[in-house]
This record gives C-alpha cells, structure tokens and sequence, in this order.
C-alpha cells in the first residue's frame, strides 16, 4: 500500500504544457512556490517547510528537510494544495519555459530519481524532495548542474519539467552514453554518473560543446532534454542591449566550462 497519496493527472498543451492534478476529498500535492496555474474553489494551500514528505520528525525534521532544499539554492518553503471540500477538484501547475512535463511514477523507478535542481515541478504529497551529494569532486566542480543535485523519493506520482523535447533511455548493464551535462534531466538512483574530459584542447576552445561532458551507465533510466535554460536564455541574450562589465572575460570562460554556447 502506497505512503503518497494517490492522485491523477492530465497534461494539457504541447510547447507550453500545464499538468491538472485531479483530488479527491482530503488528498494533496505539493510544489514548488510560484508553480501554481489555477485551483478550485474548496482547494486550501499551505505554505510548509522543507522537502514535502510526512515528517514524522516534528520540527526537528522539519528543520532538516528545509536546510536540504537551501542547500540546493531553493526556497525554504513549498507549497501544499489540499482538497478540503467533499468533491473532486483539480489543480494545475504550469511549466516555467517551453519543454515537456514527465509524470513519473516513483514506485516503478525504485522510488528514487535524481534530477537536476530545477526540473522538479510537483509531486503527490508523501514523496519527499532532498539532496544528492556527488561521491567526486570532479562532477561537483565540472558536471555543468553543480555538486549537488536534487533527489525526488517515494512510491507516488512525480512531476518533472524538461526543456524543448524530451528523451527517455533505458540503459543495460554496463552500457555508456555521453552527454552535454545541461542537458540531463532526471536518472533513476542506480545510474552511474562520472564527468569527463573532451579529449584535447583544440575541441574544447573551437568545438563549442565545452570541456567536459557527462556519461551515464547502466543499468537505469535516464530523461534527456533537447532544449537547456541556458540555450535559451543565451539565445535571447543576442538580441537584448548589453554593455561591457569587468567580468565579462570571467563569464565567457564559464560558458566554456559548462558548455553553453
């Protein structure tokens, strides 16, 4: 029997998506603050800290599951959305940028994905949304999402946001890929996640890919987005009035790094 509540969904859209969570009375979905589209009337939000889940912990818990999300640079708080009335309702949450919303059940990916920090969206209220310590330092310093990435636990729905469209692989035992480090979105808990060099000096000053990329191996499942934050953003750039500050040498030589060309 499930921990998280059980609720149901419908995605609407195609670049622009929103994803309706249908609750029944008493149920609820927490998310991200500033996630939310519309609700019904009969629908009450609390504003909780930390990750999201039960905490059986009290305050002290509390304290920890917060203290993991200011790590990450989220907010202290989530949202929760809770049904009060003896109806259906529904709630929906809209995706920050164009891409796709992944519904992910948890319970069939070992209730644990790792997900890059801004992909998680929303998720059915018992799931818990922590940390992910890297074990080496040289993911943490070069893996484009940072040290640390986000962790979504549970055995309840999952919603995560990827950029332009996305891409779901599953990989055999042993089997490798490689790929730009902005470009990962989520992979199941059992992946092995390693940063590498792109080989020589001349790729990584005039290949435009960065000078490192990620590989990820199986077993496991891993969800690839064609479009990154940053893309787009450096994209949009272009066509913005700009001026010249003293860390602009500074600033290219970090999209070098991660890739963002």
């Amino acid at each position: 029997m499930r921990k998280s509540h059980e609720v149901t969904y419908k995605i609407h859209g195609h670049d622009m998506q929103f994803v309706q969570v249908e609750l029944d009375p008493n149920e609820s979905v927490i998310a991200e603050a500033g996630a939310m589209m519309m609700m019904d009337d009969g629908i009450e939000l609390e504003t909780i800290f930390g990750d999201g889940s039960q905490q059986s912990g009290g305050l002290f818990g509390k304290l920890v599951g917060a203290g993991k999300r200011l790590v990450t640079g989220e907010s202290l708080f989530m949202t929760s959305f809770t049904n009060q009335s003896n109806a259906l309702k529904t709630v929906s949450f809209s995706a920050p940028y164009p891409g796709t919303i992944i519904p992910l059940d948890l319970q069939e990916y070992g209730n644990k994905i790792i997900c890059q920090k801004d992909a998680f969206l929303a998720a059915a209220k018992g799931n818990s949304v922590g940390i992910e310590f890297r074990k080496k330092l040289s993911t943490g310093l070069f893996g484009g999402e940072g040290f640390i990435m986000q962790k979504v636990e549970g055995d309840g729905l999952a919603f995560l946001h990827a950029g332009g469209s996305i891409y779901q692989k599953t990989l055999q035992p042993g089997e490798k890929v490689k790929i730009d480090t902005g470009c990962i979105v989520a992979f199941t808990g059992d992946v092995q996640y390693e940063i590498e060099y792109v080989g020589n000096v001349k790729t990584a000053l005039f290949g435009g890919e960065g000078l490192f990329f990620a590989t990820l191996q199986g077993p496991g499942t891993i969800w690839v987005q064609s479009l990154t934050l940053a893309r787009l953003a450096s994209r949009i750039g272009q066509y913005l009035p700009t001026t010249r500050e003293e860390g602009s040498i500074l600033g290219g030589l970090g999209n070098l790094l991660d890739g963002n060309d």
